[in-house]
Formats: structure tokens, sequence, C-alpha cells
């Protein structure tokens, strides 16, 4: 990994050297645009208005128009700017690690000891650890102002920048005004699936399904051109049945199908109108111990 930034961490007195890293990265098939008449790459140029002419990214300066004038910024004005010479990820307070929304969390970032002994980085690290807390920190990066989380993953501290609070739209939604009843047997069945599917979460063992099937019609393509049969390459998609539109339906067909008896005694059941025998197995799904899951790592 190759560090994109340098400079420290500061608590109290205590200034920690550090280097940052990205944490994460894409693997995404990569695309471009073509016309779809011949096949001809789609370009975007950035030309000059005035002269017309093709302009390099490090002639392009940045500026702002209030609708009267307009004024030019410079990377030398951006670099004046105290914040963005500031080195330092500044500890505001210690919170509560569960006292921070994720909705909040932007891009994560490893930091790594930047000095001949590391003791300071380790001291910080440990005391986060013991206490439970994150640090919540300032610091520029990028030509902007960041607020961010400093908490410890793996033996490491990371930075997770945060949105602003004013950056996170209210969810005011009229649809959740109404009065809503939820009845009981509804609940039990609710109940009934939600233990079925109990586990540890292990990220590892999810992957990204559509880019899977994204890499598998590319490499067909190229083996087959035009003439590719997707129905041949991926199959037939499942027919999942009719449409379920009461909710107390939906949810006696899914507990039957956790039971292994299949749509129709699903549709038996729901046939009945009250639904006695899927609400009696969400009952005594009540009662079993909470299923776990997560595999031993030595297995």
């Amino acid at each position: 990994m190759r560090a994109i930034w340098k400079g420290s961490i500061t608590f109290g007195l205590v200034n920690v050297p550090v280097k940052l890293y990205a944490a994460t990265e894409e693997h995404d098939v990569e695309l471009h645009q073509v016309h779809d008449a011949d096949g001809g790459r789609i370009r975007y140029e950035r030309k000059c208005e005035v002269c017309g002419k093709k302009v390099e990214y490090a002639h392009i300066d940045k500026a702002y128009d209030d609708g009267e004038q307009t004024v030019v910024l410079t990377k030398d004005d951006f670099s004046a700017l105290p914040a963005e010479k500031s080195r330092e990820i500044e500890v505001l307070e210690f919170v509560p690690n569960e006292q921070i929304d994720p909705i909040l969390f932007e891009r994560s970032y490893y930091l790594e000891p930047d000095s001949k002994s590391p003791k300071a980085y380790v001291l910080l690290l440990r005391v986060l650890e013991e206490t439970e807390r994150t640090a919540v920190v300032q610091f520029s990066l990028r030509q902007r102002t960041r607020l961010a989380s400093l908490r410890v993953r793996d033996g490491v501290l990371m930075v997770q920048t945060l949105r602003w609070a004013d950056e996170v739209r209210a969810a005011e939604f009229e649809s959740l005004d109404a009065d809503i009843t939820v009845g009981e047997r509804e609940m039990k069945l609710a109940r009934s699936i939600v233990s079925e599917l109990e586990a540890d979460f292990e990220p590892e063992q999810y992957v990204d399904v559509y880019q899977q099937q994204l890499r598998t019609l590319v490499e067909a393509k190229l083996d087959q051109g035009e003439a590719l049969d997707t129905a041949a390459t991926f199959g037939k998609a499942e027919d999942e049945g009719a449409e379920v539109i009461d909710l107390l339906e939906a949810l006696q067909r899914s507990v039957a199908k956790k039971q292994g008896k299949g749509a129709d005694a699903a549709g038996d059941a729901a046939s009945k109108g009250d639904g006695d025998e899927a609400a009696d197995t969400a009952d005594k799904a009540d009662k079993k111990p909470a299923k776990r899951t997560k595999k031993s790592k030595s297995a």
C-alpha cells in the first residue's frame, strides 16, 4: 500500500506520528461507453470555452461564480489555507463506541506509526480498547476539513471520515404517520423467520454476485460473440410463483418454506384462513434457544 497522507495524532500533549492508507478498494469490472451503431469509443474531453483547446489537468484551476463575477482560485490559493497546511489529526473528544451512528460513516483509512518508536501509537491503541471509546477527530485531507472517528480494528488504528450532521437527511415519510396495528400472530411468524436466520456476521462468506455474473457475461461474449445464448450461460430465471399481497400469507409461506414443506403446504395453510399450523410452529420457535451458526475458526 502507498501512504496518501502523513501527519500526527494529537491528544493532550501527546503527539503520535502516523501515515494514512486507504483501507478499502473496488473490484468492479471496468466498462467504458461506446456508440451502439458502430462500437466507437465515447470520450469526454476537457475543452476551454474561450480558446476551444483541450486542457490538461495540470492547467485547470477552480472558480466560484456568484452570478455577477467569477473568482478564480489557484492551487497556491488552496495551499495557503491554514487548515490545508495542518498535518494534525486533532482529538476533540472520546465517546462510547456505540454512540456513532453508522449512517455517518464515509471512507476508511488505516494509520501506521511513522516513528522509530511506536510506543505512543500503541499507548493510544490500548487505551481506546480498554476504555471501549472512539476518538472523534478532525483533520484536513484533499482540500476539505474532515470530521472522523478514530478506533481500533484488528490491532491497528483506523480513521473513518464522518458526514457532518447537516448532511444527513431527516427520514420523514407520510406513509408511516398512519396508526398501523401488527397482530400477535404476525409477530410470532416474523420472530420464527428471524430465529431461523440468526447468525454471527461473517462478511467473508458474501460475494458480489452481480460482478461475478458480469465477468461471466464478458468472458462468454469474448468466446462466443453476438451468438451468445444468455439462457444457456446463466440458466433460466427461477419462478418465484404468484405475487403475495397479504402479509400474513407471506409470513406463512416463508415459515412453511423453511420447514421444507414447499409452496403447496403453505398454500393449504393460507387457504384455511387461520394459519394455525404456521403460527403454532412459530410459537414453538419462540421457545427454542437461539440458533447459532458461527463456525469454529479452527474447523
